[in-house]
């Protein structure tokens, strides 16, 4: 507050107040503790009940023994549940929700069988029922539609569920898990595959024009490092701290830390001529590490956001929907692709370093990935690549014709192999 200290507010999203969602905003005070528990206990079950339906008020409050819902209150005790993020913990409550709360032929629900009794069979025949959900049109018609991902995303929770009640309770919730190795797919067949979209470098500067001339220097600068350093918006925002930028022990690189997959390494900042390789991004990065002592590097620094302590752009939960809002308000001020995200910036990066003719070991050194088979959903094909593959394919023809129309001909197949190798 302009005061400097710091009060909680409950708002629900935009498109649930457009809705007629009945939860209202309320402020929740100064209190952290008080707050949380009325956003946990009150408000969000609230929103839970009226985004599912009622669904979520369905759970018993004191399950049997045995049941699936009893595996669900085993899921949630166990420590594991409570390492999970906030926003993953909402996501698995509804999945495990929409399978318990799935009404069978008996009229009973899928959460009071006893999960001794399940099989592979029943698993996957409440899936299919899952998948498809009915509606109706304004006109009384009845409209079926995929909910692919969200179901999905519920056999994923019930799976990961199962695992962890098998291993708290390993004499009552059998070895094998039903929900292992469904085969889900992402998409229905036929359908073409989603792919975030890619911005280009001149959409980039746009973006960062727009951002610090609308006050968000630190999304300016945040940009530019995820399109350099391809960097996942989770790390940039949460896990990036400016004493990672030119530490005393290494003033010439910056540690890059990947929370995904673990992977962690030191960039040159600088090449062997001492010339900066990054010099738009090291300028910028340079300023904001005199500004900070220690801690996360991109703070909210805009004008009508500003505090003391500067707040950090993600919260204590894990969650960046208000840096996601601001990105897309920076993306219609910039007059850009309405479908652009943030993370189409660390695409674009990709994309410009597959243009750049590097090789996938090059890419996957920049981009921390492990597999080469991972890289065709970030470096996207693009035609300046294909004409380059082209003009490498018929130089290589070229020469080929060369060495078998001279002297060497006899041994021009060797001659090729040799050069390939």
């Amino acid at each position: 507050m302009k005061n400097g200290r710091r009060a909680y507010f409950f708002e629900p999203p935009t498109w649930a107040r457009n809705e007629g969602c009945p939860v209202k905003a309320e402020a929740l005070g100064e209190n952290r503790a008080a707050a949380f528990k009325r956003a946990e206990k009150t408000l969000l079950p609230a929103f839970d009940s009226w985004r599912s339906g009622g669904l979520t008020d369905m759970m018993p409050a004191s399950p049997v023994s045995g049941t699936f819902d009893w595996l669900i209150g085993v899921f949630k005790a166990n420590y594991r549940w409570h390492e999970i993020d906030f926003k993953t913990q909402r996501l698995y409550g509804q999945g495990l929700a929409l399978f318990a709360n799935y009404e069978l032929n008996d009229g009973s629900r899928a959460g009071s069988k006893l999960i001794a009794d399940f099989t592979k069979a029943f698993v996957d025949a409440v899936y299919a029922n899952l998948l498809v959900v009915e509606s109706r049109s304004t006109d009384g018609k009845v409209v079926k539609r995929e909910r692919r991902r969200f179901a999905n995303a519920a056999m994923t929770a019930c799976r990961r569920a199962w695992f962890v009640g098998q291993r708290a309770e390993e004499a009552r919730v059998p070895p094998v898990n039903p929900f292992s190795r469904m085969g889900l797919k992402s998409r229905a067949p036929g359908q073409a595959a989603r792919e975030t979209p890619t911005a280009t470098w001149q959409e980039l500067v746009a973006f960062r024009r727009a951002a610090n001339t609308m006050g968000y220097h630190s999304v300016a600068t945040a940009a530019l490092l995820t399109w350099e350093w391809l960097q996942r918006e989770e790390h940039i925002f949460g896990a990036f701290e400016i004493e990672h930028y030119r530490p005393k022990e290494r003033p010439s690189s910056v540690r890059i830390v990947h929370p995904k997959n673990g992977e962690e390494a030191w960039w040159p900042l600088f090449d062997e001529n001492n010339e900066p390789l990054f010099p738009e991004l090291m300028a910028e990065l340079d300023v904001l590490k005199c500004s900070l002592a220690s801690g996360l590097a991109f703070r909210r620094d805009h004008a009508h956001r500003r505090s003391p302590a500067q707040l950090p752009w993600i919260t204590e939960r894990k969650d960046l929907r208000y840096l996601r809002h601001v990105v897309k308000k920076i993306i219609m001020a910039a007059g850009l692709r309405g479908e652009l995200s943030f993370t189409s910036f660390r695409h674009g990066g990709f994309t410009e370093g597959a243009d750049s003719d590097l090789t996938d070991a090059e890419l996957r050194a920049a981009g921390r990935h492990r597999s080469r088979l991972q890289l065709p959903t970030y470096a996207k094909r693009t035609r300046k690549q294909l004409i380059v593959a082209a003009k490498k394919r018929r130089e290589e023809r070229a020469s080929s014709t060369v060495l078998s129309e001279g002297a060497l001909a006899p041994h021009s197949s060797i001659a090729s192999i040799n050069r390939r190798t």
